[in-house]
């Protein structure tokens, strides 16, 4: 596209007022190719030509070479950089020269699974036989892929539900697997990696039981530490592949914040109206655009307005434009990618669903409507257009709040800095006892399993011996003969055992399934719940059978919850003081509990009602770390009669805004207290936690970059142009207090003190 008359063209508007804040141009790359030291298998070579291919880049055959020495491999570099020819090749070769030989590729979503197939037999036609083994796939056609597939396509979900638990009837795959091929092996992060890293210990262990020893092949997006991820992930060593040889087109990267709508309030258009803006603009010009966004909710809202924007002004692009999102039907998802694919769309509106390496064919443009979280997820989202040889754009428009806003203001953080680590914690015992109980069903665990499951297993054998679930045999732990199927209790995406069903109280049909930590704040009685399109008022939360019933209504506003909560610290792991601030690392119990919600309109967000709830506490343990105010400081803050809780409150809110700027992790998934006079410790406090029960290295990455963090807080209070604290530096939309008390003045003033080394 060009991106620079389509820039021209946004800008004689009348509604632009330099929401452009920033333009990076990233200048297009040549490809750089490298021959194999020996020669591939010459049916392979023919095959590969025949797809197109008649030469590798560096980075693919340095990958090929590393796993014909033996080792577990690792490629890390950018969006469509041709990282399936990694494992593709190798796979292919090896199964071209014994028929026997078996592979396993793991993808953590069906669509991921189902376009892998479609590569592969692009690739190898009937050369080599693969099948997606997965909840869609037809009982009648199970026991011949069991059979005779020689590359099997799944999911984690399946992996840990139908594969591992059934071993004794996938004996031929156990016996000869070659290669296990995890892709997308960034999104293995948080609660969902930490499972993921037990779920492959598992199969780890069952390989050892049939007598084979695969290699690992990982491809991810790029991300800080990669070889650790893998090494953690895995549970063996891994080499690293990150030099880039693919071409690039070249791309144009706007930063794009929202207008001011209230001086005084200092609040901005939503990101939801700009993106949509936006995307219906790229739209009608006949530019293909992916437009992101980070909730259902907000898919939704950008497609109906797109839609009906174009009924007025385009009416014969309506068609030519969809939402996705994960929840859609199988069916309904392959058509949109197919669709996509084709061309025959030009714009489609999704969370990040589609920020996987799904491929949709070659877009021109992509609109973020809100950082996703990370620096990695939004280059992935940016990769998704772009032509090799050709200029592409993507556009992040920011939202009102602390990150997005700091990030507006010092885009040179975004540009400048190395992407995120990737953090998981298998040994959370949260995470691992359920799948010490599945690797017992599987087979029984014995002490020499500590290789695999880490020291900490005896420990959890006798917790779990002592809670009924496990039974000792000699040297062996076998389940408990009340267990019945153990993987089915564990959702390997969530640490919460419990799950809630919604279910449509006309008919009785159960529309979805979400964890406890979800259920009360999107299923309380009042709230607005989209599913497929359809908006849906709940009617009931019922605890007791963990069901929430709703019915279909239509109306104009969502709903949003507002909690309290309390932390009680159990034990200190570390500590250090930093000038006069001291510092906690430690075990806490956090007890939230959802207190009210509200009703906003869609677009203004402005606030129609607020109602009271009734609802249990929930309370989980977890880690977090903690810092008190310096002497002086405080002090200083009494002689003053200043605001110290106000000032606590609003320092706890711009750390939390930007921590995800240094752990890979979404806001969602940290949370904070903070205290002029905690019980605990008889102190003014600000606590920053793992919102995940037992932790998952969140407030560790947090303690270990404390300063990192107090700077960029502090960035963020000092550079916003609000006076008394808006949603760009202090204010926060989850916050249970409805934020008050709030008083940047004495924030910064904290964290001033908290930096200063004297």
């Amino acid at each position: 596209m060009d991106v620079s008359t389509f820039m021209d063209h946004i800008q004689s508007f009348p509604d632009y007022s330099d929401q452009i804040v920033h333009r990076e141009v990233i200048p297009a790359r040549q490809p750089v190719y490298k021959t194999m030291s020996s020669p591939l298998n010459p049916v392979l070579e023919k095959l590969l030509s025949g797809f197109g291919v008649t030469a590798l880049y560096a980075h693919q055959v340095e990958a090929l070479e590393e796993l014909r020495k033996g080792h577990n491999v690792i490629v890390a570099t950018g969006p469509a950089s041709g990282k399936s020819l990694c494992y593709q090749v190798p796979v292919l070769e090896d199964s071209l020269l014994d028929s026997t030989s078996r592979s396993l590729f793991i993808f953590p979503t069906k669509a991921l699974a189902q376009d892998q197939l479609r590569s592969l037999k692009a690739l190898c036609g009937n050369h080599v036989k693969a099948e997606v083994f997965d909840g869609d796939t037809p009982v009648e056609a199970r026991s011949q892929i069991k059979r005779s597939a020689e590359v099997l396509i799944t999911n984690p979900d399946m992996l840990h539900l139908g594969i591992l638990p059934n071993h004794r009837t996938w004996t031929r795959l156990f016996r000869n697997l070659r290669y296990v091929v995890i892709d997308e092996a960034h999104v293995y992060r948080g609660v969902f990696g930490s499972h993921m890293a037990n779920v492959l210990r598992r199969l780890r262990r069952l390989c050892a039981h049939y007598g084979s020893t695969p290699q690992f092949v990982l491809c991810s997006a790029t991300i800080a530490n990669p070889k650790q991820l893998a090494d953690n992930l895995v549970g063996l060593p891994f080499t690293e592949i990150r030099e880039d040889g693919s071409p690039f087109g070249g791309k144009q990267f706007l930063f794009w914040n929202p207008p001011i709508t209230d001086e005084s309030k200092s609040l901005r258009r939503s990101a939801t109206a700009e993106t949509s803006t936006l995307f219906n603009r790229l739209i009608q010009q006949r530019i293909r655009t992916m437009a992101f966004t980070r909730t259902r909710r907000q898919v939704e809202m950008i497609y109906i307005a797109a839609r009906q924007h174009l009924a007025e002004h385009a009416p014969h692009l309506v068609s030519k434009i969809s939402p996705y999102r994960a929840s859609y039907l199988p069916e309904d998802r392959r058509r949109i990618e197919q669709e996509l694919f084709n061309g025959d769309l030009l714009g489609v509106a999704s969370t990040n669903a589609l920020e996987l390496g799904i491929d949709v064919g070659s877009l021109d443009a992509t609109i973020i409507g809100g950082y996703p979280g990370s620096i990695g997820s939004t280059w992935q989202q940016a990769g998704r257009s772009g032509r090799r040889q050709e200029d592409s754009l993507t556009v992040l428009v920011a939202r009102n709040d602390p990150l997005d806003q700091y990030l507006m203001r010092h885009p040179d953080f975004f540009f400048g800095r190395t992407h995120e680590h990737a953090i998981i914690s298998p040994g959370n015992p949260y995470v691992l006892d359920p799948h010490l109980v599945c690797a017992a069903y599987e087979s029984p665990i014995t002490t020499g399993d500590a290789d695999l499951f880490g020291h900490s297993l005896m420990e959890r054998l006798a917790v779990l011996e002592k809670e009924g679930l496990l039974r000792r045999q000699g040297q062996k732990w076998f389940p408990s003969p009340s267990i019945g199927y153990p993987a089915e209790e564990v959702n390997i995406r969530s640490s919460s055992r419990n799950t809630y069903a919604l279910v449509e109280r006309d008919s009785g049909r159960v529309l979805e399934h979400l964890d406890e930590a979800a259920a009360f704040s999107q299923l309380h009685p009042g709230a607005v719940y989209l599913h497929y399109g359809q908006q849906y008022l709940v009617n009931e939360l019922n605890i007791q059978t963990r069901t929430a019933y709703a019915s279909a209504e239509s109306v104009t506003y969502y709903t949003q919850t507002r909690d309290i909560t309390d932390i009680e610290t159990l034990r200190i792991l570390r500590n250090k003081k930093l000038g006069h601030t001291n510092l906690f690392l430690g075990e806490v119990e956090v007890s939230t509990q959802v207190v009210s919600f509200q009703r906003k309109a869609n677009f203004t967000d402005e606030v129609l009602g607020d109602e009271v709830l009734d609802l249990p506490p929930q309370r989980f343990p977890t880690i977090a770390l903690w810092f008190d105010v310096p002497e002086p400081t405080l002090a200083e803050i009494k002689r003053r009669r200043q605001d110290l809780a106000g000032g606590l409150h609003a320092a706890e809110h711009a750390a939390i805004g930007v921590l995800p700027l240094f752990a890979l992790c979404d806001r969602n998934d940290i949370g904070g207290v903070s205290t002029p006079l905690h019980p605990d410790t008889g102190k003014p406090q600000v606590f920053i936690y793992d919102g995940h029960a037992g932790g998952i290295g969140i407030a560790e990455k947090g303690y270990d970059i404390i300063e990192e963090l107090w700077t960029a807080a502090l960035r963020v209070i000092e550079e916003c142009p609000c006076d008394d604290g808006c949603p760009g530096c202090v204010q926060s939309p989850k916050c249970g207090n409805n934020n008050h008390p709030l008083d940047k003045r004495v924030a910064a003033m904290l964290l001033r003190s908290a930096l200063d080394p004297r």
